[in-house]
C-alpha cells in the first residue's frame, strides 16, 4: 500500500547537513524512536512531508531539500537587539550561545545570540536550520 495524503505513518530517519554532520535522527540520541505524523497535515517541513508520498512499508529513500523545501532562508527582520538588562546575569550572554526564550504567550523558542555590547544583546530568532540544504535518509516503518 502506497502512502497518500491523510495517512498516519511512522518513519525512521537521519538528517544531515551537506558536510555530513547529523543534526537529528530517530535511531540515535534523544529521539531514539520512530517519528509518527499525518502525511500532508503540515506537521513537518514540506519537502520531507512530500517525499514520503508514494512510498511503501520497508522502503528507504535518500532526499536532499533546498532551504525553500525546509526552513526557508534566514529573515533579517528576525535578528533583533534587546536591552541587556532583560537577560539573566547567569550565564553571561556571549555571541554564539544558544538559549531558549519564553514568549509572552508562553511559547518557548530557541534563539541564538548573534552579538553582545555593554547595553544590548543581538538575538537571531531564525530557525537554526534556516538557509541550509538538508539531507535525509528515510525508512517507512508503518502505515496506519
Amino acid at each position: 500500500m502506497a502512502i497518500k495524503k491523510g495517512d498516519k505513518i511512522k518513519v525512521d530517519y537521519t538528517g544531515t547537513l551537506e558536510d555530513g554532520t547529523v543534526f537529528d535522527s530517530t535511531t540515535h540520541g534523544d529521539h531514539s524512536h520512530p517519528l509518527e505524523f499525518e502525511v500532508g497535515a503540515g506537521q513537518l517541513i514540506k519537502g520531507f512531508d512530500a517525499a514520503v508520498v508514494g512510498m511503501k512499508v520497508g522502503e528507504e529513500k535518500d532526499i536532499t531539500l533546498k532551504p525553500s523545501e525546509a526552513y526557508g532562508e534566514p529573515k533579517p527582520e528576525l535578528v533583533r537587539e534587546i536591552p541587556r538588562d532583560q537577560f539573566p546575569k547567569e550565564p553571561e550572554p556571549k555571541a554564539g550561545m544558544n538559549l531558549v526564550m519564553q514568549a509572552p504567550n508562553g511559547m518557548k523558542m530557541p534563539i541564538k545570540i548573534a552579538g553582545v555590547t555593554d547595553t544590548t544583546v543581538k538575538v537571531d530568532l531564525n530557525p537554526p536550520l534556516a538557509g541550509k540544504t538538508l539531507k535525509f535518509k528515510i525508512k517507512i516503518i508503518e502505515i496506519n
